[in-house]
This record gives C-alpha cells, structure tokens and sequence, in this order.
C-alpha cells in the first residue's frame, strides 16, 4: 500500500521524480514506521498481524505522541511519493487511504482496543491524541 502502489503507479505511468524532497518523506515514514514495528514486537509481545498482535498496550517511542503513528507514517510516505512526482493522482490515492484508516481505526480498532485493555486504554487516549 505504501510503496508497491506508488512505485507501480510512478512505473507504469513513466512518472519521472520531480522533487528529491519527496524523497526524504518516504524515508522518514519509512524510519517511523519500522520503529512502530520494532515496539509492537518488543513492548508489545506481537506482530502487525491480526493474529498475532501486540498481547500489551504499546505506549513508548511514537505511541507517546500519537495513538496511531503506523498509519501517520504509512501517510507521509504516501504523501512523499506524491511531493516526489508531483502526482496529484497519488496525492488523491494518500487522502482515500488515510480516510480509510481513520474509518478503521474509530469503527473497529479503537472499540477493540477498549474491550480488551480497558482501564490502561482510557488513560492513554486521555493523554496521548488520536493522531497527533
């Protein structure tokens, strides 16, 4: 979603890079979002996947910032990509994907999040905001 999508439009579409600044977006997502894995993994005792995931809350690194810097990260790279080649095609596909994880993260995830660890998942969306 993050990168084979914008690599393949860029691709297919003989986009050429217009401005190497995109560039340092996609990197800088790209940082964020491994550091996200890396504490879903350590903090959290589980993966990205929905069968496995993180059995703690996870409140450290980006998680003291934002309740949800994977999906903040996956939108700067996309939103880099955009900048990169000057698409405004891309910049549509950014905006459609970030108001599909907000849907996601305020119909399903949250709610989830609440059941399961419930009293720690109260205070942490009293300190810490949705996205930034």
């Amino acid at each position: 979603m993050a990168f084979f999508v914008p690599v393949a439009w860029a691709w297919l579409a003989r986009l050429p890079l217009q401005s190497p600044f995109g560039l340092v977006l996609v990197v800088l997502g790209t940082l964020g979002l491994l550091w996200c894995v890396r504490d879903f993994y350590v903090s959290g005792k589980g993966t990205l996947a929905p069968w496995a995931p993180p059995q703690k809350l996870v409140v450290v690194g980006l998680y003291r910032y934002s309740r949800n810097p994977m999906y903040v990260a996956v939108a700067v790279i996309l939103l880099g990509w955009a900048a990169a080649f000057r698409s405004a095609g891309m910049l549509a596909y950014a905006f459609a994907v970030v108001v599909a994880f907000h849907l996601r993260v305020v119909l399903d995830e949250e709610p989830s999040l609440a059941r399961r660890h419930g009293t720690a998942w109260q205070q942490y969306t009293r300190r810490v905001e949705r996205w930034f």
